[in-house]
């Protein structure tokens, strides 16, 4: 893939990443649930990781290793905020 085909692809994906932490604000602001407030800076953490790995320019797979760390914060919110759902629905029957 092109240098600026890959840009504009990754901007675009950069964006989305943006968007759906915008639809998940929306959502909390609606329904106060505590979901939707744990999603949203993980889609945010996922945008800037995204952006970081296109504008850093770093040619060699093994030096933007420490990249990757943004992503696994991400993951680990989404991960946190579903286990946290699933417990309090536990707790409610």
């Amino acid at each position: 893939m092109s240098d600026g085909l890959h840009a504009f692809v990754s901007g675009m994906i950069t964006a989305g990443y943006l968007v759906a932490s915008l639809f998940f604000l929306k959502f909390w602001k609606r329904s106060r649930e505590q979901l939707f407030l744990l999603l949203a800076p993980a889609f945010i953490l996922l945008a800037i990781n995204q952006a970081a790995l296109t504008l850093a320019e770093i040619p060699r797979e093994e030096e933007k290793s420490w990249l990757y760390l943004i992503r696994l914060a991400a993951f680990s919110l989404i991960a946190g905020a579903i286990i946290r759902k699933n417990l309090q629905r536990r707790s409610r029957k």
